[in-house]
Parts: structure tokens; C-alpha cells; sequence
């Protein structure tokens, strides 16, 4: 008499196999990890696009301040950059981020305005009162309260009321007058320019210079 085998099927299991690309394990009693979401990643890259962009306007930069734009509106904001001259750039990014970009440099003297929220004016101009000049007009004309927090310039710290002598700088035709005026004049006045700070000299006698070139060649 033969013996016939049966094999009872086994009942079919409808949970989904773990996918070992999206989870990893983990030790008993502790939560699961995760892997970062995109919008995470998304956010990193601009925080470094952002930092990328500010070391890049630091380079050929004569003056870096922070404006308060706190209450300004998205109109007012660009008729702001409509205002301001070719040689200056303004951005808005976080505290945070312009520190990291400006931390272990001269800018670093910035530091007291590093909060509330601010738009950062980049001035690629030795020319600092024409610069600086639009914003006060606007602030004039719209009756603004936003005020500059701080700015650095030659590694010196301006804070809110030390901007006068930034505003009151001498232009290089102002210098340049100066200079004339003193190579007409008596000695004494020679003398005190001469004894001028070293930025001052160095911008007057690059214009003499060029005064001369430009006429020796008429």
C-alpha cells in the first residue's frame, strides 16, 4: 500500500517586507532613526548658498553696515534698491548666517548688530557718503523709523551714533581741492595735510597723479 504526502498550503503573509533603504536598525527601547527629509537638505544648501554669496560681496568691500528693515514692506523694500547707487549691493539674510560668513575676519567687528532683523548693505566704493546718502533720503521722504544698527569700515566698529562721520567723509574731488589748495597756498597748509590720516594722503596723491597724466596728455 503506497503512503500519499499532502502538503497543506501555508497561509500567504500580506505585510509589506521592510525596506532595508528607508529605516535601519535599532536597539531595543530606542527610537527609530530617520533619514534627513529633502526639505532639510533643500534648507542646508541655501543656508550655504547664502554664506557663499556674502563672502563673495565682502570681496572689494569698503563698508559692510546692518539697516533695520523690521515693518518694511515687499513695495518699499525694492523701491529701496532701486535708490541705491551701482556700487553698493543689499541682501537680507539672518544673523546667523552673515556672522558665520564674516567670523575670523576684519567684519567680525560687526558683531554688536548681530540682532533683530537686518538687510546688509555691501559698499564696493571708496566713496562712502554718496553710498550711504540714498538710504537717509528715503528714510527722510517715507518718514521711517528703520534705522542703520552698526557698520565696519576699515575694521572699526560705527554704531547707530557714529554714523556722522561716516556721512561727513571727505569725496576724493573734495580731497583732490584740498590738495590744490594747499600746493597754492602757504606751506603750513601743505604740512597739515601732509599730516592727514594715511588713507586721506594716499587717495590725494593718486588724483594729483592722475590730474597730471590726464594733462600731459592733452
Amino acid at each position: 500500500m503506497e503512503a500519499t504526502l499532502v502538503l497543506s498550503p501555508s497561509p500567504l503573509s500580506l505585510t509589506r517586507p521592510a525596506n532595508p533603504f528607508l529605516s535601519l536598525p535599532t536597539r531595543p527601547g530606542s527610537r527609530p532613526y530617520r533619514l534627513p527629509t529633502i526639505r532639510s537638505a533643500i534648507s542646508r544648501v541655501k543656508k550655504e548658498e547664502t554664506v557663499s554669496t556674502i563672502k563673495t560681496n565682502l570681496e572689494n568691500c569698503y563698508l559692510l553696515a546692518g539697516i533695520s528693515y523690521k515693518g518694511l514692506t515687499v513695495k518699499q523694500f525694492q523701491d529701496l534698491r532701486k535708490a541705491l547707487p551701482d556700487s553698493t549691493k543689499l541682501i537680507v539674510a539672518k544673523n546667523t548666517l552673515v556672522f558665520k560668513a564674516i567670523e575670523g575676519t576684519p567684519w567680525e567687528a560687526l558683531k554688536p548688530c548681530m540682532t533683530g532683523m537686518n538687510a546688509w548693505l555691501f559698499v564696493h566704493s571708496e566713496e562712502i557718503p554718496p553710498a550711504i546718502k540714498p538710504y537717509r533720503d528715503f528714510q527722510r521722504e517715507r518718514k521711517l523709523e528703520n534705522d542703520f544698527t552698526g557698520a565696519v569700515f576699515e575694521g572699526k566698529f560705527y554704531g547707530p551714533g557714529d554714523f556722522k562721520a561716516l556721512e561727513t567723509m571727505p569725496t576724493r574731488l573734495e580731497i583732490y581741492a584740498k590738495l590744490l589748495g594747499s600746493l597754492k597756498g602757504p606751506a603750513s597748509n601743505l604740512v597739515g595735510t601732509i599730516q592727514a590720516p594715511a588713507r586721506e594722503l594716499v587717495m590725494t596723491l593718486q588724483a594729483y597723479v592722475q590730474k597730471l597724466e590726464e594733462e600731459s596728455g592733452q
